[in-house]
């Protein structure tokens, strides 16, 4: 997967969580950024650097494994592999529906 299908799948995925009204970045270092800003209706979805409430930073690769149920982002996190600035809580939730 690239950016964009990846971009494809987390839009997807994000529709089923209503409940989550945020601005979400996902940063893969020089593979660039998916943002998503769900405090608007429709949500904005872009790859633009902006401002967010939580930020999980980890490579490409490791992510598509998150969508693909591979692998496991507590995991990831614990190991080091997954970085979250921001908001805790929001990032648990999306923990929750980014797995498959």
């Amino acid at each position: 997967m690239d950016l964009e299908e990846t971009t494809i799948r987390v839009k997807e995925k994000m529709q089923f969580a209503p409940h989550i009204r945020a601005r979400v970045k996902f940063d893969f270092g020089d593979n660039g950024v998916i943002f998503i800003d769900t405090t608007q209706d429709p949500a904005e979805v872009c790859h633009e650097n902006k401002e967010s409430d939580v930020t999980l930073s980890c490579d490409l690769e490791l992510f598509e494994g998150f969508l693909t149920g591979k692998r496991d982002p507590n995991i990831a996190f614990m190991m080091g592999r997954l970085h979250v600035k921001g908001s805790m809580p929001i990032a648990l939730k999306l923990n929750s529906v980014l797995e498959e």
